[in-house]
C-alpha cells in the first residue's frame, strides 16, 4: 500500500473513531488530510469508495446512518465497542513483545496530520471523544535523539559514553555506562545500566543526554543481570514526592468537557469580551499537556504558566499554517 494512502486511511479511522456523530462524505473530505488531493468530486468519491472497501477488508466496522433531526445524505462513523478488541490471553513473552512494539511505534507524519484533523473536528462543532488517542496512538514517543544508538548498544551489548546534564546543580558530565535496557516510565524514556564512573547501577533520563552517544568496545561485552527489574529500578530512583505543577485555564461556557472532567472549577472570568469558567488543572504530564490543550482550539485559553500558554499558541498557529490558513 502506498504511504500516502496508508496515512489517509489512518487519518480516516481516527476521524471516524473520534466522533459520536455521523459524518457525511463531504464533511470527511474537508476534515481528513489526504482527500484534498482529489481535484474533482468524482475523483474524491472514487478515492473514498476504495478507502471504505479497504477498511472493511481490514475488519474495521463502518456504521452508516443519519444524525437525529438532520436531513441529508447518510454519514459514517466507527463505534468504539465494535472496533476495540476483546480480551486476549497472551503468554508472558508474547505480552512483552507486544508491549515493546507499542512503545517503539511512532510516526510524526501520521500523528501530526491526525492532530490537525482533531482540531478541525472540534472547530467544526463535532462532538469528539477525548480518549480516542488511547486506541490509536501510544502516549510514549521515541523522539529523543539518544534513543536509537542506546537501543542498538543494548541489543549489541556494547558500552556507551555520553554527556549528561544534571539539573541540580546544573552541570554536564561525561558518563561511561554498561547499558542494561531502555524503558519508558510515566511518559519518559530512561537508560538503566552500570555507571562505571560511580561504580554502581544508575538510570539516566534520555532527554538530559547532550550531544551524540558513542558506542565503545566489542559487541557482547555487556550482560544484563537477570535479577534486575528495569522498571522497578527506575521507579525507585525517582524522588519519593514530587510537586505537581498546575495550570490556570479559561474555558468557554458549556465547552471542552474533556478539560472540565480533569480540572477544578475556581470561578468565572471574562476573556476577550466573553465570560467563561476559570479552571485549575494538575500538569502530571507537562510534556504532552500543550498538544492536548491545543486540541480544544479557542474553547480553552491557558492563562498560567506563560511557557505553557506560549507553547499552546505555537501549536495552534502551526495547525493553521498546515491547513493553509494565514494567522
Amino acid at each position: 500500500m502506498a504511504i500516502a494512502r496508508a496515512e489517509r486511511l489512518v487519518n480516516l479511522v481516527l476521524c471516524l473513531l473520534s466522533t459520536r456523530q455521523y459524518l457525511t462524505a463531504e464533511r470527511i473530505r474537508s476534515i481528513v488530510p489526504g482527500y484534498s488531493d482529489a481535484v474533482t468530486d468524482e475523483a474524491f468519491f472514487r478515492m473514498f469508495e476504495r478507502d471504505k472497501t479497504e477498511l472493511r477488508d481490514l475488519g474495521v466496522p463502518l456504521e452508516i446512518g443519519r444524525n437525529m433531526g438532520v436531513e441529508g445524505p447518510d454519514g459514517y462513523r466507527i463505534a468504539r465497542r465494535d472496533y476495540e478488541l476483546g480480551d486476549i490471553d497472551l503468554e508472558p513473552d508474547e505480552a512483552a513483545a507486544v508491549a515493546l512494539a507499542a512503545r517503539l511505534w511512532d510516526s510524526p507524519q501520521l500523528t501530526g496530520a491526525a492532530h490537525g484533523a482533531l482540531i478541525k473536528l472540534r472547530a467544526a462543532g463535532v462532538d469528539v471523544d477525548q480518549d480516542v488517542h488511547v486506541a490509536v496512538e501510544p502516549k510514549v514517543r521515541t523522539s529523543e535523539p539518544a534513543f536509537p544508538p542506546l537501543l542498538a548498544a543494548v541489543q549489541e551489548g556494547r558500552v556507551v559514553e555520553f554527556d549528561y546534564r544534571r539539573p541540580v546543580p546544573v552541570e554536564v558530565r561525561r558518563r561511561t555506562v554498561e547499558p542494561w535496557g531502555v524503558v519508558a516510565w510515566r511518559g519518559r524514556w530512561y537508560l538503566v545500566g552500570h555507571d562505571r564512573d560511580r561504580r554502581a547501577p544508575r538510570c539516566f533520563r534520555l532527554s538530559r543526554i547532550v550531544g551524540e552517544v558513542a558506542a565503545l568496545g566489542k559487541p557482547g561485552a555487556v550482560e544484563r543481570p537477570e535479577s534486575v527489574d528495569l522498571l522497578s529500578f527506575v521507579a525507585r530512583s525517582q524522588p519519593a514526592t514530587q510537586d505537581v505543577p498546575t495550570a490556570r485555564l479559561w474555558v468557554a461556557k458549556g465547552r471542552a468537557q474533556g478539560v472540565r472532567r480533569r480540572a477544578r472549577h475556581v470561578g468565572e472570568r471574562e476573556f476577550d469580551g466573553e465570560v467563561g469558567d476559570l479552571l485549575e488543572i494538575d500538569l502530571r504530564f507537562p510534556d504532552s499537556a500543550a498538544g492536548w490543550i491545543a486540541g480544544f482550539g479557542a474553547d480553552v485559553v491557558v492563562l498560567e504558566p506563560e511557557l505553557l500558554a506560549k507553547t499552546v499558541r505555537e501549536k495552534l498557529l502551526g495547525a493553521l499554517r498546515g491547513a493553509g490558513v494565514r494567522a
